[in-house]
């Protein structure tokens, strides 16, 4: 296959905290979507926008490749993949060419003032699986990871850094519907009992009769424990946002 082009900056729509700025969530899209697109997504399930007194939610976007499970087709995903299965080996070039870009979106944020231990990393689907990559292979000191309707491969390189590395771990939080044909619940379940086993504090929550989408009741969910995680009132800086309670930036 062709080397991708590395664009020099990932595209992100920004939903800034109605008050002071401490604390920073990346939240990446499933295979497919755009970053707008996901914020679009959440407010719809939700009936408004996901949003925090200090926390700003940045969703990127990822930057267009040829994806195998379309037959090559050209697609927004973080990386490529052999198939949607867990039973196969990961696209490890791809991925990792992501975690470097994803880095400097997160050195983005500590330049700005935030500090890495206010900063969560999340996403729906392959955006969950880019999110534990980055985590645990790249930024173990991050404040926690969350991961939506997401899997890890059996043989996932993130369980071969975890074996060989030691250190404190981020907490993860997981969800997932029952009734998912595309991302088996066994697979989730999997990957938490396996992320468990290697000293992760993971979490996971079952939703019966949930397909692959989002819901009020998981967001909301989610929504409770990115506030634990970052709680108010800790480091930051003052928004420019001021008293707009939201508003999103494309770049």
């Amino acid at each position: 296959m062709a080397a991708v082009s590395r664009p020099l900056r990932l595209q992100r729509y920004v939903v800034s905290p109605a008050g002071r700025h401490s604390a920073s969530l990346i939240f990446l899209h499933g295979s497919g979507d755009s970053g707008q697109g996901l914020r679009r997504w959440i407010k719809q399930v939700l009936n408004q926008d996901l949003t925090f007194q200090h926390i700003k939610i940045i969703y990127p976007t990822a930057p267009p490749r040829p994806y195998t499970p379309m037959k090559g087709g050209i697609s927004n995903v973080w990386f490529d993949r052999y198939k949607i299965s867990n039973d196969c080996p990961e696209h490890l070039e791809s991925i990792d060419i992501m975690c470097q870009m994803l880095t400097d979106l997160i050195n983005d944020e500590v330049r700005s003032g935030i500090q890495k231990n206010r900063i969560l990393l999340g996403g729906f689907s392959m955006g969950g699986c880019m999110a534990m990559h980055l985590a645990y292979r790249k930024h173990r000191d991050v404040a926690g990871v969350f991961a939506l309707s997401s899997f890890l491969n059996k043989e996932s390189a993130v369980y071969q850094a975890l074996r060989t590395q030691e250190g404190e771990l981020p907490e993860l939080f997981q969800c997932h519907g029952t009734a998912d044909e595309l991302v088996l619940h066994a697979w989730a379940a999997e990957t938490s009992a396996t992320l468990r086993a290697l000293g992760v504090r993971a979490d996971l929550h079952s939703f019966p009769g949930l397909y692959h989408e989002l819901s009020p009741g998981e967001l909301e969910r989610l929504r409770a424990w990115v506030l634990t995680k970052l709680p108010a009132g800790t480091g930051g800086h003052a928004s420019e946002a001021g008293d707009v309670r939201a508003h999103g930036v494309s770049f």
